[in-house]
C-alpha cells in the first residue's frame, strides 16, 4: 500500500519492503505519528513472509532525518506538562533492532540525532557524499542512551566526540571506519546501491539470512564465546532445513537454487 500523502510510506515489491519517512518540510523529523508508524511497520514486516529485506529511506530534502520533531515536543510539554518520550510507543526504536529481516538504510542527506539512531539500528548503510553525521542531543538538553550499541561499531573516542560535542562530522570519516558500507554521489545513486544490495540479499537462502543477522546482533550483546554458542543454536534450523539440502544440490547441478524457506 502506498500513499504519498502519508508521513510514512510503506510498499513491498518483489520481496523488498521500502519504508520512506515523508516529511520533507520538517527535514524528515520524527513526529509522534511517525514514531508510532515505525513501531508498527517493523511488526508488519516480521509477520509478512513475502518480505525478505527492507530499505529505510526518506523523501529528499537534504536531511535523511533531523531526529525528534522538537517543535511538536515543545508543544506537547507546554500543553500537557509531560515530556514527549512518555507519550511515544517506542521512543528509542528498540522494535527496529529486533526486526528479523535485514534493514538497509538509504540515507540521502545528513544524519542528525534520531537520524543517526535509525542508521545505527540498520544492518547496512548507504550514504551521500558531502553529508554530515551527528548526535546533537547535548546541544539541546536531550539524551542519547540509544547510542550505546555504537560501542560495537565505532571507536570509543569518536563516540565520545559525538555525544559530548553534539557537532556534525563528515560522513566520509564514518565510511573510512567501516560504519558506512557505501558512499554515493547523488540521492538517486544512493537508492540504486541500496536496491542492488537488497536484490542480492533477497535472492539468498532466507533462513540463512535471518540466522546470520540474529547471530551477529546476539554476539554484540553477549560477547564472543557466548555469542558463538548462541549463533550455533540459531543456525540449527538452517542445517536441518530443506534449503540446507537444496543449496549444495543446486551448486552441484549448476543451477539457481529454489528456496522454500523451510
Amino acid at each position: 500500500m502506498k500513499n504519498n500523502d502519508e508521513e510514512l510510506i510503506y510498499s513491498v515489491n518483489s520481496g523488498i519492503a521500502t519504508v520512506t519517512i515523508n516529511r520533507p518540510a520538517r527535514k524528515n523529523a520524527l513526529s509522534t505519528d511517525v514514531v508510532k508508524a515505525l513501531a508498527e511497520v517493523w511488526e508488519t514486516i516480521d509477520n509478512d513472509e513475502q518480505v525478505k529485506v527492507v530499505i529505510l529511506t526518506s523523501t529528499d530534502c537534504g536531511v535523511f532525518s533531523a531526529g525528534m520533531d522538537l517543535k511538536e515536543a515543545a508543544e506537547i510539554k507546554k500543553t500537557t506538562g509531560v515530556d514527549v518520550l512518555s507519550t511515544l510507543q517506542d521512543p528509542f526504536q528498540q522494535r527496529m533492532r529486533r526486526c528479523q529481516k535485514p534493514i538497509i538504510a538509504a540515507m540521502t542527506g545528513h544524519l542528525i540525532a534520531g537520524g543517526m539512531l535509525l542508521s545505527l539500528n540498520s544492518d547496512l548503510r548507504v550514504g551521500l557524499l558531502g553529508t554530515r553525521v551527528g548526535i546533537s542531543e547535548s546541544k539541546i538538553g536531550r539524551g542519547s542512551p540509544w547510542a550505546v550499541p555504537l560501542l560495537g561499531m565505532l571507536p570509543q573516542p569518536l563516540i565520545m566526540e559525538l555525544v559530548l560535542t553534539g557537532e556534525l562530522l563528515p560522513i566520509e570519516r564514518f565510511y573510512d571506519l567501516g560504519f558506512i558500507n557505501y558512499l554515493e554521489e547523488t540521492p538517486e545513486k544512493v537508492r540504486q546501491q541500496a536496491y542492488r544490495l537488497a536484490n542480492i540479499i533477497r535472492d539468498n537462502a532466507p533462513l540463512s539470512v535471518v540466522a546470520a543477522k540474529a547471530s551477529i546482533l546476539k554476539a554484540m550483546s553477549l560477547g564472543c564465546e557466548d555469542g558463538f554458542e548462541e549463533a550455533k543454536r540459531l543456525h540449527e534450523v538452517v542445517y536441518t532445513s530443506d534449503d540446507g539440502i537444496e543449496g549444495p544440490k543446486a551448486f552441484s547441478e549448476k543451477r539457481k537454487p529454489v528456496w522454500v524457506g523451510k
